[in-house]
Formats: C-alpha cells, sequence, structure tokens
C-alpha cells in the first residue's frame, strides 16, 4: 500500500475518521467507536510503514501527541486506565501498513478489565509448534 490509497495518508479512504490533535510530525485519530469508546490512533503524517521507520522526530513528536491525547481522554471519558500499543507487520497485527499507534482508555467496568495487551499471546494456545528459543 502506498501512500495514495493509504487511509492514514488519505483520510477520505476511511469513513468518519477525523484528526482530533495534530503537531508538525503526528496526528492523533478517532472513529466511531461502538465498544472501545475513546480510542484512537496516533500517525506520522509522512507515510511510514512500521514504527521500526519512524525518524528521531517523528518519535518526540509521537510522545508529545500521545500526552496530548490522554489529557484530552481523560477529560473527555474519565478511564481507569489506558493501554498503548503497535502492531509491526502482518504477523505482528498490523492490518493497515502505515505505523500507528493504538491509545485505548480502558474502565474498571469492563469485562476484559485487568486484561492487557500480551494476554492472549501469552495463553497457551498461542505457542509456537517448535517453541525452543535461545534466549529464554
Amino acid at each position: 500500500m502506498s501512500g495514495g490509497n493509504c487511509p492514514f495518508c488519505d483520510l477520505s479512504l476511511m469513513e468518519g475518521q477525523e484528526i482530533v490533535l495534530e503537531n508538525s510530525f503526528c496526528r492523533f485519530l478517532m472513529m466511531p467507536q461502538e465498544v472501545l469508546k475513546g480510542s484512537g490512533v496516533i500517525v506520522p503524517i509522512e507515510h511510514r510503514e512500521t514504527v521500526f521507520e519512524l525518524t528521531p522526530e517523528e518519535w518526540r513528536a509521537t510522545q508529545d501527541l500521545l500526552t496530548e491525547a490522554k489529557s484530552l481522554l481523560d477529560r473527555e471519558f474519565s478511564p481507569d486506565g489506558y493501554n498503548i500499543g503497535w502492531n509491526a507487520g502482518g504477523t505482528g497485527g498490523q492490518h493497515i501498513p502505515h505505523t500507528h499507534l493504538h491509545v485505548i482508555p480502558r474502565f474498571a467496568d469492563e469485562p476484559y478489565a485487568g486484561k492487557g495487551i500480551r494476554h492472549w499471546l501469552k495463553s497457551p494456545d498461542n505457542r509456537r509448534p517448535d517453541s525452543e528459543n535461545k534466549l529464554n
């Protein structure tokens, strides 16, 4: 996917998506959500396929925008916690090849409250057939 047909480069390609916050290098985008109310993504303005391609300026701008987004979400939704995360590559769960940082407010009354990003990944059902590895 190139910048020309990327929904994070051309926002009109994803209906309902809007820029909520922006700085010189990044945008915080949100769209109506039925389940994950208040969630959004921080994307670099320049097309970068994965997080590993971000420039130092984009990293700093992402951190700045994350701080701003948290302040906004705290005021608007009063969450009890957050999940913040990147997916990189198809196997890593990245479905749009323009890097994006998920910002997900979490609430104590959710059915999965207390379950973090790794909850399903570390399940025994997710064990690789050959799980021998040299690091642990």
